[in-house]
């Protein structure tokens, strides 16, 4: 099984091209960080080359800068190809299957799906840790149900089971 999901921002703006059938191609590359820290105590991060292919292509172009926040799910692929000083270069990338926008560097924690049929404004992502209001109505001793008029009582003799 190949499958890859990360969570990074990108370190460049996405760059993107056309195949010669016309088929939309972006590239970029985000960076991860570690779980772990060094000897010196600094966080390291991984810097992933991504490959997004068709109208997930063109919103990376059209939605992402570098700074960005996303969500990758992919495969890894290798490939190589003969350089210009004539010895085998090899490439190994991410070709993301899903891309999530989670918000930009300076975003207010809005993300957005755009595989090509998202909806623009999805709100807040699972994947966005900082910034979200605290949910209300969690206070365990006030009553949910006050406002709904006279209390209904089940005994478990009604129950079916």
């Amino acid at each position: 099984m190949n499958k890859v999901f990360l969570i990074g921002r990108l370190t460049r703006d996405p760059e993107l091209r056309y195949t010669g059938s016309n088929i939309p191609t972006a590239t970029f590359s985000i960076a991860v960080n570690r779980n772990f820290t060094n000897q010196a105590g600094e966080r390291e991060a991984d810097f992933i080359n991504i490959i997004v292919w068709r109208k997930q292509a063109e919103n990376c172009k059209n939605y992402l800068t570098k700074g960005s926040q996303v969500a990758i799910e992919g495969r890894i692929q290798t490939r190589n190809y003969d350089g210009q000083d004539g010895k085998k270069v090899y490439v190994t990338e991410v070709v993301a299957d899903n891309v999530e926008f989670l918000g930009s560097r300076n975003s207010s924690g809005n993300s957005n799906n755009m595989n090509g049929s998202a909806d623009y404004n999805a709100g807040p992502s699972p994947y966005d840790f900082g910034g979200a209001p605290e949910p209300k109505g969690t206070d365990v001793d006030s009553n949910p149900f006050a406002d709904f008029g006279a209390s209904i009582e089940i005994s478990d003799d009604e129950l079916p089971f």
